[in-house]
């Protein structure tokens, strides 16, 4: 859902009318009002209402209401709707990538090693960690529901009559250039993940091979 839902928001901005009121309202460095982003971009005020309440109904603007007579009290008037940026992020690539999961991995392990811990276990208990707390917020059950949480990080699952096999790598180009230290460090997320989910009969294997992720799930 994480993918469809961002490709929604992104899609938004598809008609040209919500695109140019997107821009000038991430351009400014306060939040705007309808009436201030109809007249600046020339757009019909009711036609401006319906489109920024669009973008914030997919997630790309905020709304806020505020005075805007710096006032309070009785006879101040009513406060306005004002729009500004979303501080959600949005990123949509085909295949999916997930380098902002590698990024969070490496941070992590970085500060371990700063606190003594040899740089390779570092590494993999910070992987390893990442993937229990994926599995311990995804909501859904045991065993029969680890394809949702790996589909839903990129990595296309795919049952091929032995076990799971992991038809998207998420870390692709990364990969291609540092194999060994991602290929290790995706073995040992995906580990995490099915122990966080409680999957005992099944374990995460290093099984690279042209065209997929390095990494199989097989029975234990």
């Amino acid at each position: 859902m994480r993918f469809v839902e961002q490709l929604k928001s992104i899609g938004a901005l598809s008609d040209a009318t919500r695109r140019t009121l997107y821009s000038f309202v991430i351009e400014q460095s306060e939040p705007v009002s309808r009436d201030f982003a109809a007249k600046q971009t020339r757009i019909r005020a009711h036609t401006a209402k319906f489109h920024l309440d669009r973008l914030v109904d997919d997630g790309l603007l905020e709304a806020e209401y505020r005075r805007l007579t710096g006032r309070s009290g009785p006879g101040a008037g009513r406060p306005s709707k004002l729009y500004r940026r979303s501080e959600q992020q949005f990123s949509v690539s085909l295949p999916e990538r997930r380098y902002d999961l590698v990024g969070h991995v490496l941070a992590d392990a970085i500060t371990r090693a700063q606190n003594g811990t040899p740089m390779n276990e570092a590494i993999h208990d910070a992987a390893h960690s990442a993937g229990v707390c994926v599995a311990e917020g995804a909501e859904c059950g045991r065993d029969e529901k680890l394809t949702d949480v790996l589909a839903a990080h990129g990595y296309e699952p795919r049952d091929d009559g032995q076990g799971l096999v992991l038809t998207n790598c998420p870390f692709d180009s990364l990969a291609r250039e540092h194999m060994e230290l991602v290929c290790s460090a995706n073995h040992a997320f995906i580990q995490g993940v099915a122990d966080g989910l409680g999957c005992t009969q099944v374990c995460a294997c290093l099984e690279p091979a042209e065209g997929r992720c390095c990494v199989t799930l097989r029975p234990s």
